[in-house]
């Protein structure tokens, strides 16, 4: 049989967006809830019954939380196989009960380092038990479902109600397989941190991981399967930017934009208004000029057959002239920090045509690394963060 019946769940989340609605749900299925800290506590405030993990293990969490999961019978809850006759009897010996759903999201390591965290704080912020938990759940997926961020809890609550309070082995690999994702991601995230605190270049193993941003419909060739992601860098550009019109980007877009908006970002906006135009991986034009509307005009003049259907950068806050003058030739993509409200209305006229709008310019000098793959390789090297105002 591979739906298995949820009788009891173990909570333990930092992101507690959804969290109640959830736990409420599945409390209305009639399923145990045990959790940890901050997420019983909620729970419990919203009139639930939860149980703390420090009952179910007999030990108050300590270590300022470094340990509250780290126990057999946590661990022996999740790995245990449910038909397998000596596990059976390894629980019932020292009074371990089956947790049939974990749902745990991790201490937001990458977010703290994003702000700019100190060293100290940064370490506190690597989850121990979170990840354990998760890829034992993973591991026995055959037996319990494992989730690892809210937009998931909308899937268990459908497959519940479909399966009278059970979750199919389907969803369960597809949980599993994203659970494992998503703890590589997360130590990609720290093993980057600390090579860069320890101002490492070449580390013996090298790993970087990222959240799905979209599916794209083909790669740079129609034959071609590709998708994109975002990584822990907040870097400006085309995977933060906002979309604010026009159709799905597609692989060639995403790339060639962001050799634009890189490009571009060369050129100080205090100093001087500059477009770069790039098609097919390659500039075709780049320009300064008084104001954007100049130095589209000029960049164009490059090479204005190439130009055509190509990607427009600009390092200043798009403006009606500006626009106005782009949207004069087929234009793909229009990548800028910002545009005004008019510009925006000349825009959408061209309905296909893709307005980003990134918030801000990349530091060209920045520290950071580049990747790309070879046969059987993967060549890794800081960012060019050489500049021509340099």
């Amino acid at each position: 049989m591979t739906d298995h019946r949820v009788t009891r769940a173990l909570l333990s989340v930092s992101d507690k967006s959804g969290l109640i609605e959830f736990a409420r749900a599945l409390a209305g299925y009639g399923i145990d809830l045990v959790s940890t800290g901050g997420t019983a506590k909620a729970i419990a405030a919203a009139g639930l019954k939860v149980t703390d993990v420090s009952e179910l293990t007999g030990f108050p969490e300590m270590m300022d939380g470094r340990v509250k999961t780290l126990h057999p019978k946590v661990h022996g809850g999740l790995l245990a196989i449910r038909d397998n006759a000596e596990h059976k009897q390894a629980m019932k010996s020292h009074g371990i009960a089956p947790i049939d759903l974990l749902v745990v999201n991790l201490y937001p390591f990458e977010a703290t380092v994003d702000k700019g965290a100190g060293f100290e704080e940064c370490i506190e912020n690597i989850d121990i038990g979170g990840p354990a938990m998760i890829r034992a759940a993973a591991k026995n997926h055959d037996d319990v479902a494992v989730v690892v961020e809210p937009q998931d809890y909308q899937a268990v609550l459908e497959e519940l109600a479909a399966n009278k309070g059970a979750t199919t082995l389907g969803l369960r690999r597809r949980l599993a397989a994203k659970a494992y994702a998503r703890t590589a991601a997360y130590d990609a995230a720290i093993s980057n941190w600390f090579a860069a605190q320890l101002e490492t270049d070449a580390p013996d193993y090298r790993a970087f991981g990222g959240r799905l941003i979209q599916a794209l419909r083909y790669g740079e060739n129609p034959h071609q399967t590709a998708a994109f992601y975002r990584m822990p860098d907040k870097r400006p550009g085309v995977a933060t930017a906002r979309q604010v019109q026009g159709r799905e980007l597609s692989y060639n877009n995403i790339n060639d934009t962001d050799a634009a908006y890189e490009c571009i970002a060369e050129f100080d906006a205090a100093r001087t208004a500059a477009c770069v135009i790039v098609k097919h991986a390659n500039p075709c034009g780049v320009a300064e000029g008084p104001d954007l509307v100049s130095a589209y005009r000029k960049a164009l003049a490059c090479d204005s057959t190439s130009a055509y259907g190509g990607i427009v950068a600009l390092n200043h806050t798009l403006d009606a002239d500006a626009a106005r003058a782009i949207t004069e030739i087929f234009t793909e993509v229009i990548i800028a920090p910002d545009a005004t409200e008019e510009a925006i209305a000349i825009v959408a006229a061209r309905r296909n045509l893709r307005l980003l709008l990134a918030g801000a310019m990349p530091d060209p000098r920045a520290v950071g690394l580049t990747a790309k793959t070879v046969a059987g390789g993967l060549l890794v090297q800081s960012r060019d963060n050489a500049v021509v105002d340099d």
